[in-house]
């Protein structure tokens, strides 16, 4: 399934306007945050088994 596409262009959903560049540093910041314990944290064996599985060759 696919999402319907309009027929005429001005029937299609206007463009948001881009974030401004104090905008983006404080959504970083906070982000960077926000995942900083994740980033360094032990990769679990069931995920480090499907990142070996994509480095293999397909055959």
């Amino acid at each position: 399934m696919s999402k319907p596409q309009a027929d005429r262009p001005d029937e299609a959903k206007p463009a948001s306007p881009p974030l401004n560049a104090s905008v983006r540093r404080h959504l970083g910041r906070n982000l960077r945050t926000l995942y900083a314990d994740s980033l360094s944290a032990p990769v679990s064996q069931r995920l480090e088994s499907l990142i070996a599985q994509l480095d293999r060759p397909k055959t």
